[in-house]
């Protein structure tokens, strides 16, 4: 029994570690995108916006999930780990989606609020999962 409440509490920890670096990505995301991004995807129904946030947030649990696993059992070293390679991750993804912007033609910030579908959008987003993955990759 100890070992099943000291295994829940770890994975109480690991959760609000990854909950609590989505909502950056969150807000990152919000301050990336012209508008409110709760309305663009809940109200309006911006398919652009909500494919560019779903694929912050993979890439960012991508990033934990490898956090975890390299932790080796200990739970010190995963959290603080974690915590580090998301902000990391989170970093990485947010001046991706700048070197972009200046790449391409238009404001990418703009064309994701966009209400038609945009192929720049699933550009922007494989970035941010390719980010994810790289890093959770590099991670020992």
């Amino acid at each position: 029994m100890q070992n099943l409440v000291t295994d829940l509490l770890v994975t109480l920890a690991y959760g609000v570690v990854g909950v609590v670096l989505m909502a950056v990505g969150y807000a990152l995301v919000d301050l990336a995108t012209p508008g409110k991004l709760h309305e663009l995807i809940w109200v309006e129904r911006n398919r652009n916006a909500a494919l560019l946030l779903a694929s912050n947030l993979a890439g960012v649990g991508i990033i934990v999930v490898a956090a975890i696993a390299a932790s080796a059992d200990d739970f010190a070293l995963g959290l603080i780990g974690s915590a580090a390679y998301g902000i990391l991750g989170l970093v990485i993804m947010a001046a991706a989606f700048v070197l972009l912007d200046v790449a391409t033609p238009g404001k990418l910030g703009e064309i994701l609020v966009d209400p038609e579908p945009h192929p720049a959008v699933w550009v922007s987003a494989v970035v941010h999962l390719a980010t994810g993955a790289i890093i959770a990759a590099a991670i020992s």
